[in-house]
């Protein structure tokens, strides 16, 4: 069996990636909890890495949290870029892989709303969430020509599964509380991936290796989701409220910053769509992505 290196694989896609990968591999996580295998914080050194590995799956890195200060601006490249860096130095001593599958993010194309972005849109996301991965694929891309090593960009959207982090958690634990509401109907639309996805396109990447959006192609609305989720969980569908309503309630939510159940920051997140084209991945992987609605489980 192949030996595979996951960093950030104890996190939410390692938990529900994991059965699955260990079917295919034999994983070694890699990361700074402690349940990693090899603890590392890759932000600040390079790995002692003991063993070859064939295949590595680079999941660490830093999102869902709006920087305050330069310090926290700077965690993303530490963490997203430099991190980046220190892994490949610490295989490269090692002897590179014969495949790498780097886990980045839509974030990248730096696009507020829009219908089916294609992997052809330029990278303009501005954030440090998205400036620090796209240097980290950049890096990536030169670094994997020189070893002679298969490289895969993977931009996922929203990603659902056990524990999911993000609006798609919001929205789960905000059911779950009797406090969620659609606004103006939920016919907003996001492109959203089953994490397992992730696991389930792994061997063709490791033999093809290419930059593609994953998403599921059915394009779910956020009223359909929570339907599916209220129902799941044996509550009550989710009320709808008007946007003026919605707007007056954030504005009160802004006084409270990020803890807030809404303020503008998610009110724009939750009434604009976006979602992104999976048709590259879909032909060139020959891949058929899960359905989300119906396969995303909620426990009670």
């Amino acid at each position: 069996m192949e030996k595979l290196l996951f960093t950030g694989g104890t996190g939410f896609l390692g938990k529900n990636v994991m059965p699955l990968l260990k079917t295919q591999y034999d994983v070694t996580t890699c990361g700074i909890t402690p349940d990693d295998m090899i603890k590392v914080n890759l932000a600040k050194e390079v790995p002692a890495l003991n063993e070859h590995y064939d295949v590595v799956l680079h999941a660490c890195g830093k999102a869902h949290m709006l920087p305050k200060t330069e310090t926290e601006k700077q965690e993303f490249f530490d963490v997203n870029y430099q991190g980046t860096i220190n892994l490949c130095t610490a295989l490269e001593k090692i002897g590179s892989p014969k495949a790498l599958i780097f886990i980045s993010t839509v974030a990248v194309y730096g696009c507020e709303y829009g219908e089916l972005v294609t992997e052809n849109h330029p990278l303009n996301g501005d954030t440090p969430y998205a400036k620090s991965k796209i240097m980290a694929e950049k890096y990536l891309i030169k670094w994997s020509k020189e070893q002679n090593v298969t490289l895969s960009i993977l931009r996922p959207s929203l990603l659902a599964g056990k524990d999911a982090p993000g609006n798609l958690g919001a929205m789960v634990n905000g059911i779950k509380k009797g406090y969620y509401m659609n606004i103006a109907g939920g016919k907003v639309v996001k492109s959203i991936l089953m994490a397992e996805d992730i696991a389930n396109i792994l061997p063709a990447l490791v033999k093809k290796g290419g930059i593609y959006n994953v998403c599921d192609t059915r394009q779910p609305s956020f009223g359909e989701l929570s339907k599916s989720v209220a129902r799941q969980l044996g509550k009550h569908k989710p009320i709808s409220i008007p946007y003026w309503m919605a707007w007056c309630m954030a504005k009160i939510g802004d006084m409270f910053g990020s803890k807030a159940p809404i303020n503008s920051y998610k009110l724009d997140k939750m009434t604009k769509s976006l979602t992104f084209s999976n048709k590259k991945a879909c032909k060139e992987l020959k891949w058929e992505p899960l359905d989300v609605l119906k396969n995303l489980k909620t426990e009670k």
